[in-house]
Formats: C-alpha cells, sequence, structure tokens
C-alpha cells in the first residue's frame, strides 16, 4: 500500500477499510490514479489487488486465458505493449516467455523474429550513430 500511495499521491491512512477512496487530479502517475475515478475503490479492495505485493492487476490461468485478456486489452484501449512485472524471479517471466508468448503467437500479436539492427538503427532510422542533434552526440571520443 505504501508503495501505491507513493505512485498515487494518495495518502490511503486517511479511510477506513471500506470508505470508498476519492480520487483527486495531481502529478502523480496517471495510470495508477485512473481506476479511483469511478469511486468504488476502498481499502480493502486494494489491500486484496495488491496482497502478491504488486501494484498491477494479476493475470491467473492457462496461457490461452492470459492471452485472451492481453488481446482484449490491446482491442478496447488501443496500447502497444507491456510491462511485464512479477512475483517470484525468475519463474514468473519463464512461464510468461515458454506459455504465454507461444499463444500469443500463434495468434498473430507477438513478433516471431526481429528486425535486422541494433535497438539505435530502429530508433533513429538506420543510422549507427547518434544525430548530431541529440545531447548524448556530444560525448563522441
Amino acid at each position: 500500500m505504501a508503495h501505491f500511495s507513493a505512485s498515487t499521491a494518495i495518502d490511503f491512512a486517511q479511510y477506513a477499510l471500506d470508505e470508498p477512496i476519492q480520487y483527486v487530479k495531481s502529478n502523480a502517475i496517471q495510470s495508477a490514479t485512473r481506476n479511483l475515478q469511478n469511486n468504488d475503490w476502498t481499502r480493502r479492495k486494494l489491500l486484496e489487488q495488491h496482497a502478491l505485493g504488486g501494484r498491477y492487476i494479476t493475470l491467473v490461468g492457462s496461457p490461452e486465458q492470459v492471452a485472451d485478456e492481453l488481446e482484449s486489452w490491446i482491442s478496447e484501449t488501443g496500447l502497444d505493449g507491456f510491462n511485464l512485472t512479477r512475483i517470484v524471479t525468475p519463474e514468473s517471466y519463464v512461464d510468461f516467455i515458454d506459455l504465454v508468448v507461444p499463444e500469443l503467437q500463434r495468434r498473430g500479436s507477438y513478433k516471431t523474429e526481429y528486425e535486422q539492427g541494433t535497438l539505435r538503427e530502429k530508433v533513429f532510422h538506420g543510422s549507427a550513430r547518434l544525430p548530431e542533434q541529440h545531447t548524448g552526440s556530444t560525448y563522441r571520443h
């Protein structure tokens, strides 16, 4: 709860366990506070969500069920990627890579190979060097 409080800039100690948490617009992480806008979140609900220690939604199920949920998020929101967090390291990542990624690839929702080139070449449209106007280019030897 302390970690989530820091992300939302909300002191959850001021709320009773089943009291609705009031949304207040702030400079906090917007994705963290967005769910509070409906005023149907309580400390109890947050504690249940964070029972495994993370502040993110935990998906549990077969590879097909997890893939279904991820694909629904993409179709409903238009998002273009996910940040994975773990409950157990490295097992959480291994399970995702070995079980969910192949299912997403089978469906055509996850690439099966990468384009040639380095990340820098992809970000800077084929250039292996930072553009002259990039701050980092001043550190060339």
